[in-house]
Formats: structure tokens, sequence, C-alpha cells
């Protein structure tokens, strides 16, 4: 396999950044949700160095207290771009106890997915909200390891306007990053859904490093996980299409 070309990379996705605003908002500006995590703080960078600063509009969303806020703070200190606070607490917890009411009466319970998907489909709806009225477009975080098994919340984080990482696996995201001069422990830092308190890796069954050359060799050691990898993949690609529609 080829070695990554983190700085060639870097510059085609910069490149590719403006060639897609130039087409789909020119002059907009580029509205994301900044976690303090890798994805999010490298596409902020990116789109820093392919709009300027001035273009770029961070939005933290905690769910009440979030405890790793100062991480998401330090990213937009780093880069200097302008940025607000939408807590979606409250918001979230009113619609889960209307769901939860409403369910009741069906004689349904609230699923644990569901608990899990509500807080970032509040989020994109206060993305979307922001940027509408920023002259914005929404950037989309997710890298392709996380799409390629279905890591994400459909109309979630798996939403937005354009998707610089969407091409690109966990360990070259990180690559990017070391690249754009981010601090090295956001680049870093262990990838957690932020939800219900386990890693990524936790949650997958693997860890990024063996999904991440399964995706770009096809080579899987261990016949369990490859199967467990091919079931994910094959079960969420539907999150990855539009919407089918019947054609008269």
């Amino acid at each position: 396999m080829e070695q990554f070309n983190a700085k060639q990379v870097k510059d085609q996705v910069v490149q590719w950044i403006r060639d897609w605003f130039e087409v789909n908002g020119k002059g907009c500006n580029a509205v994301l949700g900044i976690s303090g995590g890798k994805d999010s703080s490298v596409v902020a960078a990116l789109c820093v160095e392919a709009l300027g600063r001035d273009r770029v509009i961070g939005v933290t969303m905690p769910n009440g207290v979030q405890k790793d806020i100062s991480d998401s703070m330090r990213l937009i200190e780093h880069l200097g771009i302008r940025y607000c606070n939408v807590n979606i607490g409250d918001t979230t917890r009113t619609l889960m106890a209307a769901v939860k009411e409403q369910l009741a009466a069906l004689g349904a319970e609230v699923s644990e997915q569901t608990t899990i998907n509500l807080p970032p489909r509040v989020r994109m709806t206060a993305l979307y909200a922001v940027s509408q009225s920023m002259n914005g477009r929404v950037a989309n975080t997710c890298n392709l390891s996380e799409d390629w098994v279905g890591y994400s919340t459909r109309y979630g984080d798996a939403a937005g306007d354009f998707a610089p990482l969407g091409g690109l696996t966990v360990a070259e995201v990180i690559a990017v990053g070391k690249e754009l001069g981010l601090p090295i422990d956001l680049v870093e830092k262990t990838p957690s859904d932020g939800l219900c308190g386990k890693t990524d890796e936790d949650n997958l069954g693997f860890t990024y490093a063996v999904l991440d050359r399964y995706i770009r060799t096809g080579q899987c050691d261990d016949p369990r996980v490859k199967a467990l990898i091919d079931d994910k993949h094959e079960k969420n690609l539907f999150k990855l299409k539009p919407i089918p529609h019947f054609e008269l």
C-alpha cells in the first residue's frame, strides 16, 4: 500500500473545501460543532486554512455539563475562530420527557438507542439554526472509518452539507491533524461518543487500527472481527445513500 502523504492530502482537502464553497456557498461561513476531539478539531483547522478564520464558526453544544469542554475551548482559542455555546440539556430533557409520555400511552418505552441518539439529533438542529442565521454551511465531521461501519447517528452527526474527512480513515485524520500543527493531545484523544460513557472501540468491538487496515488493504487477521465489520458495513450502507424515492 502506498505510504500516506499527510501534507499532500491536507493540501488537497483544503483545495477541495475552497472549490466546494465556490460552487455551493460563495462567501458563506463554515459552521461546525466543536467537541474537542480529533475530527472536529481537524475539520475546523482545514476550514480555517481553506477559508480564513473569519469564515469559520464553532459551536459548542454540551448536554448539560460537558466534562471536557475545556478541550473544545482550547481548540477554538488555538484557531482564533468565532464561536457560540448552545447548551442542549434543557431541550433534550424536555423532548425526551414528551416522547416518553407519548410512548407510554402507546404501551411502549423509550429504547436505549433512542436515548443515545436524541442528543446528536438535537445538536444538528442547533447547528443548522446557527448556520442558517449566519450565512453558513454545516460541516460534517465524520471520518471514513466511522462511516464504514455506521458509527454515527443518522440526521445527527452523520448530517451536514460537506464532509472533509469522509474519505479519510482515523489514522489518516490523525496524520493530517499533526500536519496542521494542532495540539497533539487533541489529535490523539481517545475517541468517545460522549453519550454512553464508553470509547468508540468499546462500542464497536474492534480497534480503529484493525478497521483502518481492513478498509485500505482488505486484510483482517481475525475472522470473527472481519465478519463483524462486514456485518456492520452492510447493515449501515443505507446511511450513506440518498433517501430512496419512487420514480414515476
